[in-house]
C-alpha cells in the first residue's frame, strides 16, 4: 500500500503487534488524550470519540502523517467496562460478564491533517463468556495482568478459561480490527 507515513497513536503493545501483521511501516507515538465516557453516548460513540481525541492529539504534532487512533470498550448492553482500577474491580467486572453475551467495540480514527482527511468507524465483536465461579475469576486474575485491559480480560491470554464463543473479528477483541482497518487503508490510498 502506498500511504503517507503512518503513526499509531497508542501505547498498546498488542495494537502495535497487530498492526505489524499488515506488513506496514509505522511509528508508535502514544497519544496524551484523556479517555472520556459521557453517559449520553452509546458505547460505539464513546470509543469513536476517544479514538478521534487520540488521533487528533498526535496528528497536531505530525500533520503530514496518517495517524491511527484507537479505543476499545467492552459493553454489556449500555454499560461500559473500561480498564479496572484495581484487582477487586477486575474481579467485579469478570463476575458481571460471566455467563453473559457482551460486545467488544473498537473505535478507529484515521486522520491526516495536512490533507484535511479523516475517517471514523467502529467495529463490534460479540463475545459469550462462560459461567464463572469466584474461584475461576480469581484464578484468571492471578494469571493475567488485567489492569490495562478493557473489561479486565485479554482473549489472547488464557481466553479459553473465560470465553465460550466469539462472533466477529478476533483481532478486534485484542484491540485492533485488522480486517476492517486494512480495507479502510486500501480505500484511503485509492482516493
Amino acid at each position: 500500500m502506498k500511504l503517507p507515513p503512518l503513526v499509531l497513536a497508542s501505547a498498546s503493545p498488542r495494537r502495535s503487534e497487530l498492526l505489524k501483521q499488515l506488513g506496514l511501516a509505522f511509528e508508535v507515538i502514544p497519544a496524551e488524550a484523556e479517555e472520556i465516557s459521557p453517559k449520553h453516548l452509546s458505547p460505539h460513540e464513546v470509543c469513536e470519540v476517544n479514538a478521534h481525541r487520540k488521533a487528533r492529539a498526535v496528528a497536531r504534532q505530525h500533520p503530514d502523517s496518517l495517524v491511527i487512533g484507537a479505543d476499545t470498550v467492552v459493553a454489556l448492553g449500555m454499560t461500559i467496562f473500561g480498564k479496572p482500577k484495581d484487582t477487586s474491580d477486575a474481579q467485579r467486572m469478570l463476575r458481571a460478564l460471566g455467563g453473559q453475551t457482551h460486545h467488544v467495540i473498537t473505535g478507529i480514527a484515521l486522520m491526516h491533517l495536512a490533507a484535511r482527511r479523516e475517517r471514523l468507524f467502529a467495529v463490534s465483536t460479540m463475545v459469550v463468556f462462560r459461567k464463572l465461579t469466584a474461584a475461576q475469576v480469581s484464578e484468571y486474575v492471578a494469571k493475567v495482568h488485567t489492569l490495562d485491559k478493557a473489561g479486565a480480560y485479554a482473549i489472547q491470554e488464557y481466553g479459553e478459561m473465560i470465553v465460550e464463543q466469539i462472533n466477529g473479528s478476533f483481532s478486534n477483541v485484542v484491540g485492533l480490527p485488522l480486517e476492517r482497518l486494512e480495507e479502510e487503508l486500501r480505500d484511503w490510498q485509492i482516493r
